[in-house]
């Protein structure tokens, strides 16, 4: 398939024994090259283009319409979780199957509440890998034992709820030091709402007051 055989992107998901086909995402070339070639001796795929970083990921995931996008996180010029929440945005009919040397919890939730189907690590063997597409071309999710193993501590931890996309903003701005009136008036909310979401950040943190709040936003990674 080429640029100008771009389906309508209304399909579903992949359906068995059809050619899956791919968009890979990395900023290494090295990287890049030895993808496609694992999926060119691999029957069944068909790898229709690269990208280094997000802002190209998504402008070709939505031009060449693949079944799975295969996207590391962290990358120059556009980082993996904002090209996976645009897709989203856009609609896209591909499923998102990260794949990346990181496990660590501020880069697996972010990228799995941004939309991704799956996560996988970059030491995968070749048959996880390939079994790992299909799932993910299949609408199925894809975790990694590690990855896997995090979100259940995550999830079973006590103050350990994910913060919501505005609870983050809301906290990067406190971490500026920015008013509860500033805050309202840059996100185009009351001071009450702020307040609100104030109030579910130090429940989600488990801590008493903006201070903490931004020193365990830094310790979990969730401020940068």
């Amino acid at each position: 398939m080429n640029a100008d055989d771009t389906p309508t992107g209304t399909e579903g998901p992949a359906a068995p024994g059809a050619v899956i086909t791919l968009l890979v995402v990395d900023d290494h070339p090295v990287v890049r090259d030895g993808l496609r070639g694992i999926f060119a001796a691999a029957p069944g795929f068909e790898v229709l283009g690269e990208a280094a970083d997000g802002v190209a990921a998504v402008d070709l995931a939505v031009r060449l319409d693949p079944d799975v996008v295969l996207m590391d996180l962290r990358m120059p010029g556009g980082g993996g979780v904002e090209a996976i929440a645009e897709l989203a945005r856009r609609g896209a009919r591909a499923r998102v199957l990260v794949l990346t040397t990181y496990d660590t919890d501020s880069d697996t939730l972010p990228a799995i509440e941004a939309g991704a189907t799956g996560y996988l690590l970059k030491d995968a063997p070749r048959d996880e890998l390939l079994g790992g597409v299909r799932a993910a071309a299949e609408g199925r999710t894809v975790l990694s034992p590690a990855v896997a193993s995090r979100l259940v501590a995550h999830v079973r931890a006590p103050g350990n709820e994910p913060l919501s996309s505005r609870e983050r903003e809301v906290l990067a701005l406190v971490a500026r030091g920015t008013s509860n009136r500033d805050i309202a008036k840059e996100l185009f909310i009351s001071e009450a709402t702020v307040k609100t979401h104030l109030t579910h950040v130090y429940g989600k943190l488990d801590v008493r007051d903006r201070a903490a709040a931004v020193s365990e936003g830094f310790r979990r990674g969730i401020l940068g």
